[in-house]
């Protein structure tokens, strides 16, 4: 299976020049295919009679380098790979546009998620990486050996410049057999295991948003472009980076640890995207990651020889009896314990949630006949 690798880069200052050039020129190819496209596109739609062709990425390149390139020196500073796959990207956007799997795509802004591809002669070493136009590149940690990309991406975050690239890996069979799990994801906690474990999100935005927004609050009185707005704007990024790397780092190893230690783990097929229209919850369900949760399931359990099971979006499990199987029609979200009116099940309705979700694939394991919370 294909794994993407992403690390830091140490880079030198020639090389961050370097790098900001060829992520200035994948901008403005991006801009420019992006405006020609739109322009076509309108044209298309004000005179039916005259309809231009959609062009493809190839036809983007070649008006590019017909048009742009030959006006704009600057372009010859950098690898044509970077202008070349910021229109392969952009035509990707607007056939998932045109598919309905996105929204249209938008112009970029400097200094905004800044990133690059590039392809060629690319060596990877120890702890180095030589990429074409730029040379080697240091990174932190060692990386993984007896590899060739075919391609690599250069990204920028806050300070800090990234590159990342796919490698081939083989999936092992490491997750034990006959140790399901069910997992009811919530607010209140991150996540109550059917073992009973209970497991709480750091939620970083929410430790960190006064501090967030004292500094939003001090800049604005500064003028746009300056070099204290410079200042100011590189200290909420580091902020917001912060921010990501601790929801990061907490899904990452509890993803990690499920995907190894169970054969089958059950979770909810939440509606991510239609929890967040709920203004007054819209916050915490971000901060709590539950989309990249699920993402990250997905492919640990591949590699580490597990599988996902997702139950059904419209599955009751919180209404549920683990025990009897009786539904209630109603359980406000106020209402913590679930209690049973046909048997003598009392416990929380987190724990009864995911012993109702382990019972979709091991209903022998999930029933507890008996009273009571987990010890």
């Amino acid at each position: 299976m294909l794994l993407g690798f992403k690390t830091e880069i140490k880079v030198k200052s020639h090389q961050r020049i370097l790098l900001a050039k060829h992520a200035g020129v994948a901008r403005h190819a991006w801009n420019w295919g992006l405006d020609l496209t739109k322009k076509i596109l309108d044209n298309n739609q004000e005179n039916p009679e005259a309809k231009i062709k959609f062009p493809t990425a190839i036809d983007l390149h070649k008006w590019l380098v017909a048009l742009v390139k030959s006006e704009n020196q600057w372009y010859y500073e950098v690898s044509k790979s970077a202008p070349q796959y910021a229109l392969r990207h952009l035509r990707k956007a607007w056939d998932d546009c045109f598919q309905l799997k996105k929204k249209p795509p938008r112009f970029k802004r400097k200094g905004k998620q800044d990133s690059f591809t590039l392809d060629g002669s690319i060596t990877v070493e120890h702890d180095q990486i030589k990429v074409p136009r730029i040379g080697w590149l240091k990174t932190y940690e060692r990386l993984p050996q007896g590899i060739k990309p075919s391609s690599v991406t250069i990204s920028k975050k806050a300070h800090r410049w990234f590159i990342s690239f796919k490698i081939e890996i083989e999936p092992s069979k490491i997750a034990p057999k006959n140790n399901p799990i069910g997992i009811d994801l919530g607010l209140l906690r991150f996540a109550t295991l059917s073992t009973g474990e209970e497991l709480c999100s750091p939620r970083p935005y929410q430790q960190l948003e006064k501090k967030l927004a004292k500094l939003q609050w001090k800049n604005r009185n500064k003028v746009i472009g300056s070099n204290n707005w410079k200042k100011a704007q590189l200290k909420i990024a580091k902020l917001h980076y912060k921010i990501s790397c601790i929801r990061q780092d907490f899904i990452h190893k509890l993803t990690t640890r499920l995907a190894k230690n169970h054969s089958e783990i059950v979770i909810e097929n939440l509606n991510v995207a239609g929890m967040i229209k709920n203004r007054k919850l819209a916050k915490a369900i971000a901060d709590s990651g539950f989309y990249e949760f699920k993402r990250q399931l997905t492919y640990k359990t591949q590699l580490y020889g597990s599988e996902l099971v997702l139950a059904d979006r419209f599955f009751p499990s919180s209404k549920l009896c683990p025990c009897c199987g009786h539904k209630k029609e109603q359980l406000p979200l106020s209402k913590r314990v679930y209690d049973c009116e046909h048997c003598d099940w009392v416990a929380d309705r987190d724990y009864s949630a995911s012993l109702n979700l382990l019972g979709l694939v091991r209903p022998d394991v999930a029933v507890r006949p008996r009273s009571g919370s987990p010890s």
